[in-house]
């Protein structure tokens, strides 16, 4: 028996493979078109004029709107808990429209101090050059210390729970809960957990980003970002942040997008399978200072993660037990089934020191106060199989140690 299309009870797994797809237009195609053009055309003035009137629901540019994207952004809007999802040509070009449909000239921001390294350059550089918008940078791990933060000229939280290098988390409900009291707008990236492993807009937060290029894509070929929210909110942003600043996703791009979606969950709980593995064995070996992992139970917001995700990812960080740059190299250039690379979420294991991009992100005191080591590492935990990946850190380890 068929499922109805809104089936309330469906759960992700099925709604990644079905929802938003009409395959009575396609001839029964289980795999949707791809609509690889950069305009629509239309019978008439009538026709043109009434499109025009609804820019968000009818087909006009490709810019604008697309087939092809649509059906990706309603199977995230769906996955999320959102009204509508909005797909940008990079994870960047997502956080930069959603930062700035919430601030104008003069405004304050909160942000946790270990986010993106070039959302932070735009927050603290380009923005306040700009804009004239100031931030002011925080932990983040205790809501009270973003509470103290606020001023009368702040009107957005920006946060990202797991951050970035140090993975540490935020209280997303409680943080929102100050927001909605102030009418104070929240913004999270939600990368690392993905809306399969948590929620954001279920727990009060206005709108989540995403780099689409890391989990959700999932196989390292695809460019993209996301935003997604309220309807009302998203409405806004299309016709202002996304077009006119044009950072669309590309039909093509949206069309493998909306491949990986379908197995989104089969690869997350490998990757969280893995990664529990790889942490223990770090966590375990002389050569290892700390281990950054949510997953671990030795993590200091370890009941905050189970409290308000429901799974843990690939992506950790650990510091090597050394200040030593060239034991630190061998270490990095020892590995053999972890790649070196920049990026993270595909099928294949990567690690990355994040020292070397930070240095040139950052200025030096910014990356100071980040507590960011030269040892410290980070690695993504693909889909290789967990034992081949921890001989290959063992044996890295190992010869550092020699």
């Amino acid at each position: 028996m068929r499922l109805p299309p809104d089936m309330p009870e469906r759960r992700p797994e099925t709604d990644l493979m079905h929802h938003g797809e009409d395959r009575a237009r396609y001839h029964g195609a289980v795999v949707p078109p791809l609509f690889q053009n950069s305009l629509f055309t239309f019978e008439d003035w009538d026709a043109i004029d009434a499109a025009f009137d609804d820019r968000t629901g009818a087909y006009l540019y490709s810019r604008l709107g697309n087939p092809t994207v649509r059906l990706a952004e309603e199977k995230l809007a769906r996955l999320a808990g959102g009204g509508r999802a909005r797909l940008f040509g990079s994870g960047m070009a997502a956080i930069s429209a959603a930062i700035l449909s919430s601030v104008d000239a003069g405004d304050h921001v909160v942000a946790v101090r270990t986010i993106y390294g070039p959302a932070n350059n735009l927050l603290n550089v380009y923005l306040a050059r700009k804009m004239g918008v100031t931030t002011t940078f925080v932990s983040g791990e205790d809501p009270a210390e973003v509470e103290a933060a606020i001023t009368d000229r702040t009107r957005l939280i920006y946060l990202e729970s797991p951050s970035s290098a140090v993975f540490a988390l935020q209280d997303l409900a409680a943080v929102a809960e100050i927001a909605r009291a102030r009418g104070i707008r929240t913004v999270i990236d939600n990368t690392w957990a993905t809306p399969l492993f948590q929620q954001p807009l279920a727990l009060g937060i206005d709108l989540e980003v995403h780099s689409c290029s890391k989990y959700l894509g999932g196989h390292s070929d695809l460019l993209g970002g996301a935003v997604i929210g309220t309807t009302a909110a998203m409405d806004a942003l299309a016709v202002a942040e996304g077009e006119l600043l044009g950072g669309t996703m590309a039909p093509f791009e949206a069309w493998l997008l909306i491949r990986s979606l379908r197995t989104l969950p089969v690869r997350m709980r490998q990757h969280e399978a893995n990664a529990i593995q790889v942490a223990r064995f770090l966590e375990s070996h002389l050569g290892v200072h700390r281990v950054f992992y949510p997953g671990l139970e030795s993590h200091p917001q370890h009941a905050l993660a189970r409290k308000q995700m429901s799974g843990t990812t690939g992506l950790m960080g650990f510091e090597l037990a050394t200040d030593d740059l060239g034991a630190i190299k061998w270490f990095v250039d020892g590995l053999r089934v972890f790649q070196l690379g920049v990026s993270w979420g595909g099928h294949e294991s990567l690690v990355y020191a994040p020292a070397i991009s930070y240095l040139k992100e950052l200025p030096p005191e910014r990356f100071a106060a980040l507590g960011i080591a030269a040892g410290t590492m980070r690695i993504s935990v693909g889909l290789e199989h967990a034992h081949d990946l921890v001989a290959d850190l063992g044996q890295a380890l190992d010869g550092m140690e020699a």
